[in-house]
């Protein structure tokens, strides 16, 4: 099975989808399963993820009624505790795309510090290059504290980071309410004595 498991919930993306699921797919560790949560898209979007599931046997697709994002990122996370033994678990947002080294650099951070969470930073554009080379892939070491001093954006969303898969054994996302992510990942980084970061932008 798979070291890490990629969750993006997909709704009214068909402009965008392509780019997210061809960054995650270049990947330089391709040791991922990706799982696409159709979030009951009116447009071709779950026609787009079945296709990609066809060329490709890491992704898998979840079909469902609409019920927002909170809803979606739940699906997959509940897919990933009853069916998978990935270790990792990270979210991509479908209208955003990645660094072509973004999971191995956050999964050696986590591995070589000993650690739950890691995270990078992110680049606020619609369209861009993610031109980070090696050489600026230099982590940091915050505590929460810090983190939200430094990051407050990225202390709210869920993307950006790699988390234990254990750390979401007993929490989801609120489904119905605005905001949703900041009711868990605040709760998520303060449960760390310290978080690797990459300050340079790795996701878009």
């Amino acid at each position: 099975m798979a070291t890490t498991s990629i969750i993006v919930p997909v709704y009214r993306v068909e402009e965008y989808l392509h780019r997210c699921v061809d960054s995650i797919l270049g990947q330089t560790c391709s040791d991922f399963e990706l799982i696409l949560v159709d979030d009951g898209s009116p447009d071709n979007c779950g026609a787009i993820c079945d296709e990609y599931a066809r060329q490709d046997s890491r992704i898998r697709v979840i079909h469902q009624e609409n019920g927002g994002l909170s809803a979606a990122r739940n699906a997959g996370i509940d897919w990933v505790m009853r069916h998978s033994d990935s270790q990792w678990l990270t979210f991509i947002d479908s209208d955003d795309w990645i660094h072509p080294q973004l999971l191995e650099t956050l999964l050696n951070l986590n591995i070589s510090y000993g650690v739950n969470v890691s995270a990078c930073g992110y680049l606020e554009t619609s369209d861009g290059t993610l031109s980070v080379s090696s050489e600026q892939l230099v982590p940091e070491v915050w505590d929460a504290r810090e983190f939200y001093f430094r990051q407050p954006m990225l202390g709210t969303v869920p993307w950006g980071k790699l988390y234990a898969k254990s750390c979401f054994e007993s929490i989801r996302y609120p489904v119905g309410m605005y905001f949703d992510d900041e009711f868990v990942t605040y709760r998520l980084l303060f449960e760390q004595q310290k978080i690797p970061v990459i300050p340079e932008q790795m996701y878009a």
